[in-house]
């Protein structure tokens, strides 16, 4: 009997798949968005609108879709990774002739009662497709130069797309999740370390190049990194943004000034603060204990995504689970780096809680596979 028989024979069929989804991790999901539609509600003034209830609605949209994703087998998933990442790869060709244009970028498509951002359906597509890859892949070949070479393409062909929108965050976050992907399949830590050393070789000849003909970043861009390095050099300019995170988060102490009560946020002192920078608006609110609260659902997720990707017994599903609580760990840690100063501003939603209909929907039907991978395991 071969595995797949074996699994097919052995997982749930029918509705009973519903009782074998993993409920703790549904309940965490609703848990984190549940902090978002209430923050949402806060930085509208204590209204549903215009933030909490269309946020409410594509929850529940992805909710659904995360549903049905998880009833089926996720070995169809499997054999559909290739035409996944070329719908995504598509996508981002479109955005270069179709796309919305919002605050000097051209990252969305207008679908109708969304808009889509393509470069978020990529970052779950290029795990997918690297997972496949490497179940496909015998494991002795892993490291051999030949077979290194398509999964390096599959991750620096949408980067360099995603580059051109220009969105510089999501493109570190596809760089980061195809080489943490490539490195869980036992790629060789040389090519890491090479890897690390011409990133560290790059950066220089990126600062290199600022104000000349070739210069390799957009001037804001280099803006942020200045701000991150010194905010107060331009602190009503490049680093207002950063400053005033940094005073919300500070005013709130270690219990906050309660709930619709952050002077930052209500007073438009904080920018973006329905989107990048709502977490500083929960800090200003809630204080330490709430920031922390958050961070500790955050981290219970990725504990489930870990345990789950551990008691599968097939590579496929185990990298792909893995890929996907790695992904999402770079989503939260990357946006509260940012927002604390410990990174430079690159435009990260925070998942789950800023408001936005692509990367939510995008987020919910990836966990839809990691529960399509916890239902379908062998047991």
């Amino acid at each position: 009997m071969t595995y797949l028989e074996y699994s097919v024979k052995t997982t749930p069929s029918g509705w009973r798949k519903i009782l074998y989804l993993n409920w703790p991790l549904v309940v965490l999901l609703s848990a984190v968005a549940g902090v978002g539609f209430l923050m949402l509600y806060s930085v509208a003034g204590g209204s549903f609108s215009p933030w909490a209830e269309p946020q409410m609605k594509r929850y529940l949209l992805g909710l659904t879709a995360m549903f049905v994703v998880a009833l089926v087998p996720i070995w169809f998933w499997r054999s559909m990774a290739l035409a996944i990442y070329g719908l995504a790869f598509f996508l981002l060709i479109l955005v270069e002739f179709f796309g919305a244009v919002g605050m000097g970028a051209q990252r969305w498509i207008d679908i109708g009662f969304m808009r889509l951002q393509p470069s978020e359906v990529m970052k779950i597509a290029m795990v997918v497709l690297l997972a496949a890859y490497y179940d496909w892949l015998p494991l002795a070949k892993t490291s051999r130069p030949l077979w290194v070479i398509l999964p390096v393409l599959i991750i620096v062909a949408p980067t360099m797309l995603v580059l051109t929108q220009p969105d510089l965050g999501t493109a570190i976050l596809l760089l980061t999740a195809g080489g943490l992907m490539m490195f869980l399949a036992g790629v060789h830590w040389l090519y890491f370390a090479s890897v690390i050393a011409a990133g560290a070789g790059g950066i220089w000849l990126v600062f290199q190049s600022r104000g000349t003909e070739w210069q390799l970043l957009k001037d804001y861009q280099f803006r942020r990194i200045d701000t991150f390095l010194d905010p107060s050099t331009d602190p009503l300019g490049a680093g207002y943004h950063i400053t005033q995170a940094k005073i919300a988060m500070g005013s709130g102490g270690w219990t906050g000034k309660g709930f619709m009560q952050g002077t930052q946020s209500r007073l438009n002192f904080l920018p973006e603060k329905h989107t990048d920078f709502i977490f500083n608006t929960l800090a200003e609110e809630f204080g330490f204990v709430g920031g922390v609260s958050l961070l500790l659902l955050y981290v219970l997720i990725l504990v489930f995504c870990v345990f789950a990707a551990l008691q599968n017994r097939d590579r496929f599903s185990s990298l792909l689970t893995l890929g996907i609580g790695l992904t999402f760990f770079l989503f939260f840690a990357v946006n509260m780096s940012m927002v604390m100063g410990l990174a430079p501003v690159v435009g990260v939603p925070l998942p789950l809680v800023s408001y936005g209909g692509s990367a939510m929907l995008v987020l919910m039907i990836a966990f839809g596979l990691v529960q399509s991978a916890h239902i379908h395991r062998p047991r």
